[in-house]
């Protein structure tokens, strides 16, 4: 059931971020040519007014197919035709609604949380070292670890669990008395403590009062955090931290997804959806910014391009014909399918 509804959610992201394109395409006036949920062979189409309207076999993209996107085209509807700041609306809507979409999801899951835990510092537990004047007391509030700005508890135990902190020593900035001080070179580590069998950091913070404006903060952050996570994801990947084979494709993520629903740790049929449509978010809020990067092929790379050719013309005084910007984004693309194959297989691998 689960696999299913894995498939249905990335539909339905597609179809929004599609969705998001045509309609802005067409408020703006642009020809829209076909509008199709799916890719590979047509299950059903309907052709109105000037827009073909259809839904394909396989449920892993779409299009939003707009008249003379890239070449040049004596149509004034079409796409390449319009002022730049249209173009560039057009391009940046699809991930707009992704976003929005993640939001909502992220909203609706959490008007009813209880639990809202802040990173002000209530206590210590017995033999923390780290306790006093020179390190931390009750009443700071830990607004950065390692550069990374936390506002709430989950932020701290993410950024204690990335690479730069598994020594132990972290860099701090505290909020105390309204001042802010650094503490650099902080041992804090998890470590026993009586009475708990999990080792941990022995810090105990303040919880913050479920209102309806706490709640709409945190739901807020939350998603403005998922897309947070893709920078710190690059920089590893970049860095050498994370590699290759730790991405994952549409495989992956139903997989990931099918294994939220069955997590066995969570009894309560209510919860497993819960974290489906929770990771479902991220997701969405995932794929409207890997969309806007400047990537060839991608909206973010169109923008760039559109961007890119507004300079030259403006210093060759000539304009760029736009099919050259076309065989880039056709190389780009051909790159992203070969891209898809290897996390494809690597997917496979780790299930297997």
């Amino acid at each position: 059931m689960y696999i299913v509804l894995a498939i249905l959610i990335f539909g339905i992201l597609i179809a929004i971020h599609e969705l998001g394109h045509f309609v802005a395409a067409k408020k703006l006036g642009v020809k829209v040519n076909e509008f199709a949920i799916g890719m590979g062979p047509k299950l059903w189409s309907k052709k109105k007014g000037e827009t073909v309207y259809a839904i394909r076999l396989l449920p892993i993209g779409g299009a939003c197919v707009m008249e003379g996107e890239d070449e040049d085209n004596p149509d004034p509807r079409s796409f390449n035709a319009q002022k730049r700041w249209k173009r560039v609306i057009i391009l940046a809507a699809g991930a707009f609604m992704n976003f929005m979409f993640g939001l909502v999801i992220v909203l609706i899951l959490y008007m009813g949380v209880k639990n809202i835990t802040g990173t002000t510092l209530d206590g210590f537990l017995p033999g923390f070292p780290g306790e006093g004047e020179n390190g931390l007391m009750a009443g700071d509030t830990i607004i950065a670890v390692d550069g990374a700005r936390i506002w709430y508890k989950s932020d701290f135990a993410l950024f204690m669990s990335m690479p730069d902190a598994e020594d132990g020593i972290v860099d701090l900035v505290i909020r105390r008395d309204g001042q802010k001080l650094r503490l650099d070179n902080f041992p804090l580590a998890p470590r026993e403590y009586e009475g708990y069998a999990e080792k941990m950091y022995g810090l105990q913070f303040l919880r913050i009062e479920p209102t309806f404006g706490a709640r709409l903060n945190y739901s807020t952050y939350t998603a403005f955090n998922f897309a947070r996570l893709v920078k710190v994801g690059l920089v590893q990947l970049f860095s050498g931290d994370a590699q290759l084979k730790d991405l994952s494709g549409p495989v992956g993520i139903v997989t990931a997804i099918n294994e939220a629903g069955n997590n066995p740790n969570i009894p309560s049929f209510a919860d497993r959806l819960a974290n489906v449509f929770y990771l479902g978010a991220f997701i969405a809020v995932n794929l409207a910014v890997m969309n806007l990067l400047p990537i060839p092929a991608l909206d973010g790379g169109r923008i760039f391009g559109i961007v890119v050719t507004f300079i030259i013309e403006k210093i060759t005084k000539k304009r760029v014909n736009p099919k050259y910007e076309g065989y880039i984004h056709a190389g780009g693309l051909a790159l992203l399918m070969l891209l898809m194959v290897v996390v494809m297989v690597n997917d496979v691998l780790r299930i297997v």
